[in-house]
């Protein structure tokens, strides 16, 4: 879909005035298990899907684990050296990074927890107290070998890239669009957003956060509205991906910690990052909601340039807000 805006430009030159036109390029889809939406401006027609998908699918088959034949896949299939592209090692570099400063509770080899718990490729659930506790042995990011360009494992070890990956996966398709001298788009996949300079109404890009309830609603589906202004957006939560016990009655999401080897449970429900880049959102919003609301307000507010919006239940059960003293200047209701 393309929209044309025409924008009147004064030009001091002998009086005359030129017209520039300039498109609201957009690219719609599927990828990585999700939906996306990409919208640039640019002063000539453009068509950058295909390029799109070729990066989608690129990236898929480095980090994706529900590819048999993906770079990850076979690291996680055995005690083997691969050899890896630039993008899988710059995505570990900076998982490894983010695991060191949480003292590990993001960690991209809670693999085998996230298979145990249902929420990986199998989808077989089947626990006990001795699963778990084998299952966590088999987890810990300093295991991780990496010999120049080669990366592995130790056998039964899995790298899981599913909290960090989409966001990068927008950093990927935005450096695209700048290498080819786009300075205005919008850039969301899953949810996760990266956004620069404006849209063709001359406005900050607009983005809508869910409010975090179990099934969405159409007449008052949004939490807030954020504003944009060259920064990237990630919400994690744990009010749709999850499945409860028929026996217990206890509900488990999908974010695992990784030091307990059970889903978190605390009383956060979503968290909203908002960071330059979408790989630290993305990953931020993980670890926040393994922290818990206490430790994570104080973790994100010790970090330059993050900002973080949260939304928790009391003891009432009721829905309480909290949000680091910068991110009150992108939200606009």
């Amino acid at each position: 879909m393309k929209k044309i805006v025409l924008a009147i430009i004064g030009l001091a030159l002998v009086g005359c005035r030129a017209e520039t036109i300039i498109y609201e390029n957009e690219s719609v889809g599927y990828a990585q298990g999700s939906t996306y939406q990409i919208k640039y401006i640019t002063e000539s027609q453009q068509d950058w899907t295909a390029q799109f998908d070729s990066i989608f699918e690129y990236i898929d088959q480095s980090m994706s684990t529900y590819k048999d034949e993906s770079l990850i896949s076979l690291i996680n299939s055995g005690d083997t050296l691969v050899e890896v592209d630039h993008l899988f090692m710059e995505v570990l570099k900076r998982s490894s990074e983010i695991s060191r400063e949480s003292d590990g509770l993001f960690d991209v080899t809670v693999g085998p927890l996230v298979e145990l718990w249902g929420f990986g490729k199998t989808k077989n659930i089947d626990i006990d107290s001795s699963k778990v506790d084998s299952a966590k042995s088999l987890i810990g990011y300093k295991q991780i070998v990496v010999q120049n360009n080669s990366v592995k494992v130790p056998q039964g070890f899995k790298i899981d890239f599913n909290s960090i990956a989409q966001g990068y996966t927008v950093d990927v398709v935005a450096r695209f669009l700048e290498d080819n001298g786009v300075n205005q788009y919008m850039v969301e996949v899953g949810g996760e957003v990266r956004a620069k300079g404006k849209n063709s109404k001359d406005h900050y890009w607009k983005i809508g956060v869910d409010k975090p309830a179990d099934e969405i609603d159409p007449e008052d589906r949004f939490q807030m509205i954020v504003e944009l202004r060259d920064k990237s957006l990630a919400t994690s939560g744990n009010y749709r991906k999850y499945w409860v016990d028929s026996e217990t009655g206890i509900k488990y999401a999908h974010t695992i910690n990784p030091k307990t080897g059970f889903p978190a449970r605390n009383q956060l429900l979503s968290v909203s990052i908002i960071a330059d880049k979408c790989i630290d959102a993305d990953a931020y919003a993980t670890t926040c909601m393994v922290m818990g609301m206490q430790a994570a307000q104080s973790y994100i507010e010790g970090k330059d340039g993050v900002e973080a919006y949260f939304i928790s239940t009391d003891e009432n059960g009721d829905w309480k807000v909290n949000f680091t003293k910068g991110f009150e200047a992108f939200i606009l209701n």
